[in-house]
């Protein structure tokens, strides 16, 4: 069944809607196929910079107006930037949702990128910059990347690098975009107590305009993986330490079975198995995540904790354990009963953010062009068992595929 609405504008912009009722709340944004892995060497940061400069100056604001019109009703703009996304969204009062409309399409498309906020926001992200840098929890995530997929544009740092963020001009900005921006790879998502009537009128009236820009990029495949290992001295007081290796696309069929392994292993659950052996057992972690990524052309899967120096080889071993027992030991009846309802429980609890239900919705439409109901989800998470996972757990959590960065405290 499907549970929201979606139309075509004629220069390819698609829109997605869901009303949801029991809210006075409009989330909606403009989610763009657009990202850092499409940067050239020379422009590196520049699609992050470019969300920051959508909030500088348009051809009809300047940036104190862009700031103050839905801040002065109580809304809220943001924006962010991801290896294969840009985001600018906004949330409002529903009266107030022809605003919030109108001010997107300006930010997005309207831009003039002025030679002084650019100049200004250069300080802005190189101190965005070193404030990763003295985030090591922060900063291995970013580097860690750089590990797995070495020189690929996936393995840059969104943020750029401070020579490549102090080089750009308003001309860099606009040659991005022009080699980038193909509205039909745009999606503007909608979520809130609104009829579609309403949506499809102000999606017309001011996204109707916007000119069809058809700008054909070709996204560099992932292939030639490598494990490898680092070990970097930096001066911090905790050992942080990042294992990882590369993982299923978006479009793998592989990617639910293992989304749900990761849950296991490392959920946002208390009772994942990581945070049990580590934290609850040993003590020996604070904080311990498995992480999963899936891109285009292939995934990221990663776990990432901090400990004392003198327990990370201790750790290592913990993680290593549970790793080779999910490859050796299928799930029992109870536990992939109790996985399964644990997942769609956190899926269930995580649409009823309408924020996170707007942006999802927007994204799963860029990448699988469809947006299945939670419904559909469920069917294929109680569907699945106990051999499937055992199976994705040999191939993409082999022992020999593992790499593995790790910042030690300086002598």
């Amino acid at each position: 069944m499907v549970d929201y609405n979606l139309f075509t504008l004629p220069n390819g912009i698609r829109v997605v809607h869901k009303q949801v009722p029991s809210t006075q709340i409009v989330h909606c944004g403009f989610i763009l196929d657009i990202g850092s892995r499409d940067e050239r060497e020379d422009q590196l940061g520049i699609a992050h910079f470019w969300e920051h400069m959508a909030f500088k100056g348009t051809k009809k604001r300047k940036a104190f107006h862009i700031l103050n019109k839905l801040d002065s009703v109580g809304g809220e703009l943001n924006a962010y930037t991801t290896k294969e996304k840009i985001c600018f969204y906004a949330s409002a009062l529903d009266k107030h949702m022809e605003s919030a409309f109108e001010l997107l399409e300006d930010i997005t498309f309207e831009s003039i990128f002025p030679e002084k906020q650019i100049e200004n926001e250069k300080g802005v992200i190189l101190e965005e910059m070193s404030l990763y840098h003295d985030s090591p929890e922060d900063a291995i995530q970013d580097e860690f990347d750089n590990v797995v997929f070495k020189d690929h544009p996936l393995g840059k740092n969104i943020l750029g690098t401070p020579s490549s963020v102090r080089s750009f001009t308003r001309s860099d900005f606009q040659n991005f975009l022009k080699a980038n921006l193909n509205t039909e790879r745009v999606v503007f998502s909608c979520v809130g107590n609104v009829p579609l009537k309403k949506v499809e009128r102000l999606a017309h009236k001011y996204f109707g305009a916007i000119p069809h820009y058809s700008a054909e990029k070709q996204r560099v495949d992932f292939k030639a993986y490598k494990p490898a290992h680092e070990i970097i001295r930096r001066n911090i007081t905790q050992a942080q330490c990042a294992i990882g290796t590369t993982a299923y696309s978006l479009s793998d069929q592989k990617r639910l079975p293992f989304f749900m392994l990761m849950n296991v292993l490392g959920g946002p659950g208390m009772n994942s198995r990581l945070n049990l052996a580590l934290r609850e057992k040993y003590g020996f972690v604070y904080n311990i995540e498995a992480a999963y990524h899936p891109y285009s052309d292939t995934g990221l899967f990663a776990i990432f904790y901090g400990t004392e120096q003198k327990q990370v080889e201790r750790s290592r071993r913990l993680i290593d354990k549970e790793l080779k027992l999910l490859r050796e030991k299928p799930l029992g009846t109870m536990q992939l009963h109790k996985a399964k309802e644990q997942l769609i429980g956190q899926l269930a609890m995580a649409e009823e953010n309408n924020t996170s239900l707007m942006l999802m919705m927007g994204k799963t439409l860029l990448d699988l062009d469809k947006v299945d109901s939670l419904d559909h989800i469920f069917k294929k998470i109680r569907a699945l068992d106990s051999r499937t996972l055992q199976e994705v757990a040999q191939e993409a959590l082999a022992e020999e595929r593992m790499s593995s960065l790790t910042f030690l405290p300086q002598d």
